[in-house]
């Protein structure tokens, strides 16, 4: 549909979004609304939250609605009767309540097979499950049930961290085996069409009849697509509590040691890490305007003498592995400026290092690379950043995840690379 409009909805940690794009990608519309506690989210407030996007949308856009996907948090889990109603709390990626299961799950199913959100779907059978359970699912697959009207099948991006064999996009054996296994939906490529929006949403959103749902993806993964990075070398670098890569490999690497696994990305596999270096640090030390003010006295083609390691406490996994790496913020210049170029120039260091381990644990080399974050519009710190690199830092217009949802609700699958003869690698 040539004048259709694409939504994406976007469900973070802290809040949800809405994006809404014409054919030719322009962004016609934007809104977004906060949890009220986002450390202790729940499906209510999912719901609540889609209820203000959707009823934010302007009457005349909600017509030209075409297509709608919807990206949410990896690893966000809960359980459902079959009339979609949860059944016991949601598990959120960052609740550490399944910790000691999913250290269980790591002895007795086979690598490289992520498991934090099995554990956690299994810590709430084991808490809740009964009769009564009908369907075990993410967050996206919840919230896109509520327009479709039904349960959905996930998407392999989702699937991945509660114990899918991302070479396959199936369930193995292992996983259906165990007690909320048999409830896991069925696996499609991001971007799928799923059906039309059911009739009780249409009524209460004014939406159109006509509108398809497509199968979403992960708000990590939602950034990803938004910046428009689909070769193999392109690499996104996202500057915000931490420092996270996500690099377009022709070749899987995973290596649970240092936290990297990698997503299936059409034929190509996105390859992702993060070092718990990164922005917590910066604002820890300096205000947003004051960091601004330092970084333009920065001389960014000189290398400052200072060798620090801006960790918010010790222990690092990527790019190195040492749990016990102490943070060095010393010392200190009297000189804040000074002192700014040593953080910022560490920083370019550890994401250097980090594209350099993906390439050793057998990655496409970067070629490109793109960054989004709070950092992206700092002159000295893009400029520290190529020269680590010894490449070309790109600075892209959009890098929201409601963004890189409505692509994937326009686009469907077509969005993902195309498969060339033998292009793609299981292992």
């Amino acid at each position: 549909m040539k004048d259709g409009a694409a939504l994406g909805l976007d469900f973070g940690t802290s809040g949800a979004r809405a994006c809404v794009i014409d054919h030719t990608e322009q962004v016609l519309f934007e809104a977004q609304v906060d949890f009220p506690r986002p450390r202790e989210q729940t499906p209510h407030d999912w719901a609540d939250a889609l209820d203000t996007l959707l009823g934010a949308l302007p009457a005349d856009l909600r017509s030209r609605l075409a297509f709608c996907a919807v990206d949410a948090t990896s690893g966000t889990v809960l359980l459902t009767d079959a009339g979609l109603r949860p059944i016991g709390p949601a598990l959120a990626y960052f609740d550490a309540r399944a910790h000691a299961l999913a250290l269980e799950l790591e002895r007795s199913l086979p690598r490289p097979l992520q498991l934090d959100a099995l554990a956690r779907l299994l810590w709430l059978w084991r808490e809740h499950g009964g009769p009564r359970v009908a369907h075990a699912m993410h967050q996206a697959d919840w919230i896109t049930a509520r327009l479709l009207g039904r349960a959905p099948p996930t998407d392999w991006h989702n699937a991945l961290k509660t114990g899918a064999d991302a070479a396959s996009a199936s369930w193995p054996d292992a996983v259906r085996a165990l007690p909320p296994g048999a409830l896991l939906p069925a696996i499609v490529a991001p971007g799928t069409e799923l059906g039309r929006v059911g009739r009780a949403a249409a009524r209460r959103f004014g939406l159109p009849p006509a509108l398809v749902l497509r199968a979403g993806t992960t708000d990590g993964n939602a950034g990803f697509i938004a910046t428009g990075a689909a070769r193999p070398g392109q690499a996104v670098t996202t500057l915000g509590s931490t420092l996270s890569l996500k690099l377009l490999s022709s070749t899987r690497v995973d290596a649970p040691e240092y936290g990297v696994y990698s997503h299936r990305f059409g034929p190509l596999w996105l390859a992702s890490g993060a070092s718990n270096a990164g922005g917590a640090v910066l604002r820890q030390l300096f205000t947003d305007a004051r960091l601004q003010e330092l970084s333009s006295r920065i001389d960014a083609e000189t290398d400052s003498p200072l060798d620090l390691y801006p960790l918010p406490a010790p222990g690092e996994r990527f790019p190195v592995r040492d749990p016990l790496l102490p943070p060095r913020l010393q010392p200190r210049p009297a000189d804040d400026a000074a002192y700014l170029h040593g953080l910022l120039q560490a920083l370019a260091g550890i994401k250097a290092a980090g594209y350099r381990k993906l390439a050793e644990l057998g990655a496409t080399p970067a070629a490109a690379v793109f960054t989004t974050g709070g950092g992206t519009r700092n002159p000295a710190w893009t400029r520290l950043r190529e020269r680590a690199l010894g490449l070309p830092v790109h600075l892209v217009p959009h890098t929201q995840a409601a963004f890189g949802a409505a692509r994937l609700a326009l686009r469907g699958t077509r969005l993902l690379p195309s498969p060339d003869p033998g292009a793609f690698h299981g292992d």
